[in-house]
């Protein structure tokens, strides 16, 4: 061992090499890869060829903080705002999508005739308009017929078909509460198969809400009330089968009416032409043509005169001719569903004349 370097346990604490090796005169620790000093090192840190002196190892090396990046504020409320702007766009979408579909699925709401809770549907549309359907009697010198009527003021005013209040001598209105009134007829139309009837002293009626034919379309769905063969107060249901149909009927009461037919005179109904081929009896030879609105809802004898209303409650059409089979056609009974109605728009226009007479004169009893 060279002499520069003292035994073992021999030298000073400030003698002792520095861990990170000998310094120079400048006071600079220096670290070498050969020679005395760079053995010394090796030897301080137990390498073979040193001293094997134990020196304190290097303090151990801390690696620095990392600092996770700050996530700039305006790029955190930027993707804030687009997030709640997608989410409030898909929640407007959806709730708009919802709002059609319910739109779409949901029922009209009904004009209630009875200014009460009525429901929806046909049992709906029953409830809101039978108080304002009539059944009406009517006895002339050949027998009695039974037709139905719509009550469109309150002070008592009725329509019903002329050929079911035509020639007659006394007329009895019948209401859905089952009381009945005297009435007289105060006009009638030929031409457009409409009457007017109206109760004596009558006040504070549940009147119908006329509605808009020229808006009714094939398929729509609708209701017929009526007293088909005296059943007072009857409901069914159809729809629209077609508009403008050319329908045609006899004018004076002596061609339709043929004896007692339980509703509208003869064995089948009241007589009427529609495609070339005559129902229900022969027309003769005075009769009269209108546009009407076709139906398949149950129509029978004695629905004459009511109401054909759609699903919102409004009277669209007064049914005036259907085809009833006779009851000795046993291939067929009952209706067919070939049933036809008075356009409301018609019988609206025609209100002012009836209440003055009409083009038939007044049948007042």
């Amino acid at each position: 061992m060279s002499e520069n370097y003292r035994r073992s346990g021999d030298e000073m604490p400030q003698d002792r090499p520095s861990p990170y090796g000998e310094s120079d005169n400048s006071g600079h620790a220096t670290f070498g890869y050969g020679g005395e000093h760079d053995r010394h090192a090796q030897g301080a840190y137990g390498v073979p060829g040193g001293t094997g002196q134990a020196v304190p190892p290097p303090p151990p090396y801390a690696p620095p903080t990392r600092r996770r990046p700050r996530r700039p504020v305006a790029l955190i409320a930027a993707v804030a705002l687009i997030s709640g702007l997608i989410g409030g766009g898909s929640a407007a979408l959806i709730a708009d999508a919802t709002g059609r579909a319910t739109q779409n699925t949901a029922s009209t709401p009904l004009v209630n005739a009875g200014d009460k809770p009525s429901g929806s549907g046909v049992s709906g549309v029953a409830k809101a308009v039978s108080p304002a359907i009539v059944e009406i009697k009517a006895r002339t010198a050949g027998g009695e017929s039974t037709g139905s009527g719509v009550v469109v003021t309150s002070n008592g005013e009725i329509v019903t078909n002329n050929h079911v209040v035509s020639g007659a001598s006394t007329v009895t209105v019948t209401f859905s509460d089952g009381s009945k009134k005297k009435a007289e007829v105060v006009g009638t139309d030929p031409d457009k198969d409409l009457a007017m009837v109206k109760v004596s002293g009558a006040k504070n009626l549940t009147a119908a809400q006329l509605g808009d034919s020229d808006k009714v379309a094939v398929g729509d769905g609708v209701v017929a009330i009526g007293s088909p063969e005296g059943l007072t107060g009857s409901v069914t249901s159809g729809i629209v089968s077609a508009l403008n149909r050319d329908v045609t009927v006899p004018k004076e009461e002596s061609q339709g009416r043929q004896g007692n037919g339980g509703g509208n005179g003869g064995d089948g109904g009241w007589p009427f032409e529609f495609g070339g081929r005559q129902f229900n009896g022969d027309t003769g030879s005075s009769k009269t043509s209108y546009k009407a609105i076709q139906t398949d809802a149950s129509l029978n004898p004695g629905n004459s005169g009511g109401a054909l209303i759609n699903m919102q409650g409004q009277i669209i059409g007064i049914n005036s001719a259907m085809y009833a089979p006779s009851s000795g056609q046993s291939d067929s009974a009952g209706s067919i569903g070939l049933g036809f109605a008075i356009p409301i728009n018609t019988v609206k226009a025609d209100l002012d004349s009836l209440r003055g007479g009409g083009s038939g004169g007044s049948n007042g009893v």
